[in-house]
């Protein structure tokens, strides 16, 4: 009886306490006109964004400015989701709006969560949605191992990113958005009568810096994406999982000192992205949105023409399952979906997959409410849990198999949305 309590106490105790966080140590410093490799450190190992991820919500935002979506003044509505976003946030009011230029400065000086949410909302139909157009266009601008998860950077075991793609993202704002861009340098805004002061403290007292962002969770440590010109030098520097603020800081700071000289001080105003992790890295030219196109960031903007997407759709995890499972690095969205040998369950075509658990009974409760929820769609499919990985890294996929056709797939998993479970569809390779 002793043992058991003994067992049920540290039981207890390993529910209650953090997770071990994952904060994987990586650098990455570019000659953003050259796309030369000055310095790294890990540059393509997978660690979780954190607020780097409005980089991208933001990058969406301007791009729907261009095409004439949104305007600066266009209202945008605030779900019951939206503003329960804990913080760092603008304090958004259910039912209420914020305008774009508000959100759009809520994000980058306060890094604020709901309004990040307000806006994937109204660019995506819903945040999940607007997750995978952000993975779609990671695609396209040459973000070869990034996939996002939620408009914001809150915790998500599966949201992940590079140092070397987050330094591609900062070149494709700089590229494609250069007007608004200037609005990253900014050290504080009044949001309704309220003064509000940025925290990228770097930012503030590093000659040539004018951006671009700042973020952390305990899974992510202390991330920074910074933008410097000297001169006629333009270099890019990313550091990830810093233990501290100031040694983050500190740690961008001096590589900064001492790659900045050796970057080419050629004259150039379009600058260039380094894809690929061999020892000679691609230079490549990050995909345009709006190729010389002046924009003032008081005014609506003029419309470009759309690009085709790339079908890229990232692993969902529903909310009934947002608990962080501590993994030894985070795995890419290609390894995510890796399947191990299928078992006699996974019959049919096609399957639909709704959540990665960190528990086999949190995935049969998932799947028991999706299919009393979702009705007909789900009548002759069987709810089906698969465990991936090893030890405290196993979590347990939630799936529904025996899908004859593609299309008896995406109804499914259509009629799940509306029910607002997330899902993907996978064929079966057994």
């Amino acid at each position: 009886m002793k043992r058991l309590l003994m067992a049920l106490s540290a039981a207890v105790l390993l529910l209650s306490a953090p997770v071990a966080s994952f904060a994987g140590s990586a650098y990455f410093i570019m000659d953003a006109k050259t796309g030369k490799v000055l310095a790294s450190s890990n540059a393509d190992d997978l660690n979780h964004p954190a607020s780097l991820t409005k980089m991208m919500t933001l990058y969406m935002t301007f791009e729907a400015i261009h095409r004439g979506k949104l305007s600066w003044n266009t209202r945008i509505p605030v779900s019951r989701a939206a503003a329960a976003k804990p913080p760092t946030k603008l304090g958004l009011k259910p039912g209420g709006t914020v305008t774009v230029r508000e959100a759009v400065d809520g994000m980058i000086i306060k890094s604020a969560n709901d309004a990040a949410a307000a806006m994937a909302e109204a660019l995506g139909g819903s945040e999940s949605g607007f997750a995978r157009l952000m993975t779609q266009k990671a695609r396209e601008i040459g973000m070869r191992r990034t996939v996002f998860l939620n408009a914001s950077g809150l915790p998500n075991m599966q949201q992940v990113t590079t140092a070397r793609d987050m330094s591609t993202l900062a070149v494709a704002l700089i590229n494609n958005y250069p007007q608004e861009y200037r609005l990253f340098s900014q050290a504080s805004f009044n949001y309704r009568g309220h003064y509000v002061r940025g925290h990228n403290n770097l930012m503030y007292r590093y000659e040539g810096m004018d951006g671009i962002k700042t973020g952390y969770t305990n899974a992510s440590g202390f991330n920074i994406v910074s933008a410097v010109r000297q001169g006629n030098r333009r270099v890019i520097g990313v550091v990830m999982g810093g233990a501290t603020a100031r040694g983050r800081d500190a740690m961008m700071a001096s590589l900064l000192d001492r790659y900045v000289p050796k970057a080419s001080p050629v004259a150039t105003s379009r600058l260039l992205a380094s894809v690929g992790g061999g020892k000679v890295a691609n230079q490549v030219e990050v995909a345009s949105a709006s190729d010389d196109v002046a924009v003032d960031v008081d005014t609506q903007t003029t419309a470009s023409a759309p690009r085709k997407r790339a079908e890229v759709v990232p692993m969902a995890f529903a909310a009934a399952s947002n608990v962080t499972v501590p993994m030894d690095r985070p795995a890419a969205m290609d390894e995510i979906l890796v399947a191990n040998k299928p078992s006699a369950a996974a019959t049919g075509g096609w399957q639909v997959q709704i959540a990665a658990t960190p528990s086999a009974q949190a995935a049969k409760e998932l799947l028991s409410e999706a299919k009393s929820r979702a009705g007909n769609a789900l009548a002759n499919a069987s709810p089906y849990t698969e465990a991936v990985g090893k030890g405290g890294n196993t979590v347990y996929r939630a799936r529904f198999v025996g899908f004859a056709s593609r299309d008896d797939a995406n109804s499914a998993c259509s009629a799940l949305k509306r029910k607002d479970f997330d899902c993907m569809l996978l064929p079966n390779k057994g």
